[in-house]
């Protein structure tokens, strides 16, 4: 039996704690914290979108950093394993549009419960409110951790799984980063992501709690496309944010924090053009009396109506059947590429992850201990591993925290 020390109490940490413990080794998890959990209890707006029930390979296409190093790690703790394991700890799963996984319950606080309940268990000594100051080496091996307290304590294996930097108010503070970097670990450049962002056009404002469903996004660099995706979005005080714009922040913030890129929507992306300007005509055959600004009501959601009035460049007052051809043109162009300017990503504090981090070269794909340090592993956010929304970058935190528990203290 090894003693093996965990830090870090969130996802990857407590899957990691419950395999070494299940693999018969004496395990301690310190979490600096009040409770376990803190960040995977606000995942999926507090419902947990634990895994994703996709067929496997199309697991590793939603992995937007170094998903190669993912194979064995997907391979050896599947996302039906994940499934089958908290069905297993009592936590029945369900699965939604895009083949999310949740908790029934729809709770993740369930999950943590079902977590706590575990480790318990397992006999796992859980420590609350325990901050690790430095990992403590000898040679090019681990043997324990100094406390913020100044207590020492030893391990044969240590697994660091405190998370990025996104939403530091959930003890995401960079900690496993610096330990890495303290033990001669590379650490790739880190930036916000599955975060929103933010456009200098005024109407965004304008536009601040409008959903739009069933639209069309590209993000281009010039005449470069770096991002497509079908789905839903949601404008904000600042921009824009909702599932399409969180995943491509994950595929364009690199390159947006270096210069403005552009977002085009398409308002309708089931129509051609041609079919949209007959769409329109219809709509101003009806209303052939109408003023313009009175006559497509049923092409847009009420906030959005009088930005494409003033956008479209048509006046407002204008009769429907004085529209001339080429200005019905331009309102067909401008619905099917409605476009602002994205200056910027938001904050770590409003990032789901961080983008970023150990580099995984430094890490044993299959093990996810360190090749410099022996017995020390990495597991969950902390490396350079990142995904698009889903349910992905759990199954990420499960598989290599699943991995550096089962290995760990095995030497």
């Amino acid at each position: 039996m090894s003693n093996v020390i965990v830090v870090g109490g969130g996802a990857a940490g407590m899957m990691a704690a419950v395999f070494a413990a299940r693999n018969g080794q004496n395990v301690q998890l310190l979490e600096k914290n009040e409770k376990l959990g803190k960040k995977l209890f606000i995942t999926g707006k507090g419902r947990c979108n634990i895994t994703n029930a996709a067929d496997i390979e199309d697991l590793f296409t939603a992995v937007t950093s170094n998903p190669k190093f993912l194979y064995s790690g997907f391979y050896s703790f599947t996302n039906q394993q994940v499934i089958d394991f908290f069905e297993e700890l009592g936590v029945k799963t369900k699965i939604e549009r895009g083949e999310r996984v949740f908790p029934v319950s729809d709770h993740s606080s369930d999950v943590i419960a079902a977590f706590s309940r575990e480790l318990k268990s397992l006999g796992v000594a859980v420590s609350l409110h325990t901050e690790v100051r430095e990992l403590l080496c000898e040679q090019d091996k681990v043997c324990g951790v100094l406390l913020t307290n100044g207590k020492k304590m030893k391990a044969d294996a240590v697994i660091v799984a405190t998370g990025g930097i996104s939403y530091p108010s959930t003890g995401s503070t960079g900690d496993g980063y610096r330990f890495a970097r303290e033990t001669g670990h590379r650490v790739t450049e880190l930036l916000p992501s599955l975060v929103p962002m933010e456009v200098r056009q005024w109407y965004a404002k304008e536009l601040q709690g409008l959903s739009l469903r069933n639209i069309e996004i590209r993000i281009t660099d010039g005449k470069k496309k770096l991002y497509e995706e079908f789905g839903e979005m949601l404008f904000t005080h600042y921009g824009v944010t909702g599932p399409v714009i969180l995943s491509a922040s994950s595929v364009v913030g690199k390159t947006l924090r270096k210069k403005e890129l552009t977002l085009h929507i398409d308002l309708k992306p089931a129509l051609s053009e041609e079919q949209l300007d007959k769409r329109i005509l219809r709509e101003f055959d009806a209303n052939h009396n109408k003023q313009y600004k009175n006559s497509i009501d049923s092409l847009f959601p009420a906030k959005l109506k009088p930005i494409m009035i003033e956008l479209s460049e048509i006046e407002p007052e204008k009769k429907v059947n004085e529209i001339t051809k080429e200005e019905r043109q331009r309102l067909v162009h401008l619905i099917k590429d409605f476009t602002m300017t994205l200056t910027g990503l938001r904050s770590y504090n409003e990032a789901i992850i961080t983008k970023g981090g150990v580099s995984v070269k430094e890490i044993d794909p299959g093990t996810m201990e360190s090749k410099k340090m022996k017995g020390l592993y990495f597991a969950g956010e902390v490396l350079d591993l990142d995904a698009v929304t889903g349910g992905y970058n759990l199954q990420i935190a499960w598989s290599t925290g699943y991995l550096a528990g089962i290995n760990a203290g095995c030497d």
